[in-house]
């Protein structure tokens, strides 16, 4: 892996650890020191700071708005996932069996989780002038691209926007929380006035509730097209 990162690690070590995910250590107890968690929370910051950074200097037009909704775009799990597959990042990952039979390889929480421990580990062992090179040169296209700020926003902004032309907030409901503290499973439904528009699952409350939030636009996207010209539509936000 270091050699795809075209990163020469002083202590190999850390790529290992960067590498590691909770449920292979769950199934091989002792056989490392730890996984990739606490390299993935200092990651997180890591990469932020340099798409912050990046993003102000290169859209010096935008207010504090727009730069947020593109650093959002890129640094959310969507984002972060893609930058992982453009290094193979999945493949190289130690996951438990169970996990891997459940595709974990391809599950974009789990990949930006350990593309933001790589960061970390990067961060410790380089620095950070390396890091930040790293990244952007990696993140070039999309910390380049200039599309409108409205084509950046997540789906529960954009969700929150939709509904509030009505007067009503989207209400997010954890509906269930299953399986071991490795690989937990969160399902959660939104609703707006009282009724349920959609419902998600992630690895997190937070993939759970934008998975739920797409699926409530997808909702008023398919109720606005059937409903006739100058009439309401029932029950819920007004999604014309």
């Amino acid at each position: 892996m270091a050699a795809r990162l075209e990163i020469a690690f002083r202590d190999p070590g850390l790529l290992e650890r960067a590498l590691i995910h909770g449920s292979w250590l769950h199934e091989h107890p002792g056989a490392a020191p730890g996984h990739n968690e606490r390299l993935e929370f200092l990651g997180d910051s890591v990469i932020s700071l340099v798409v912050s950074e990046a993003l102000h200097a290169r859209h010096p037009a935008d207010d504090e708005g727009v730069l947020s909704a593109r650093r959002a775009s890129i640094v959310s799990a969507k984002g972060l996932a893609r930058l992982a597959r453009r290094i193979d990042l999945g493949n190289a990952i130690l996951l438990g069996e169970g996990e891997a039979q459940r595709g974990g390889r391809a599950r974009e929480a789990l990949l930006a989780c350990a593309f933001e421990a790589v960061a970390g580990a990067i961060f410790l062992d380089r620095g950070w002038t390396e890091v930040r090179d790293w990244l952007l040169v990696l993140a070039a296209p999309e910390l380049a691209a200039d599309a409108p700020a409205g084509t950046l926003k997540s789906p529960k902004s954009r969700l929150q926007e939709l509904t509030q032309r009505s007067g009503e907030r989207p209400d997010y409901r954890l509906v269930q929380s299953s399986g071991p503290d490795h690989a937990k499973e969160f399902v959660v439904e939104v609703a707006v006035a009282g009724e349920v528009i959609g419902t998600g699952t992630g690895s997190s409350l937070r993939t759970a509730e934008t998975a739920a939030a797409e699926a409530g636009l997808d909702a008023l996207g398919r109720r606005a097209a059937r409903r006739p010209a100058g009439r309401g539509g029932g029950p819920g936000p007004d999604a014309s």
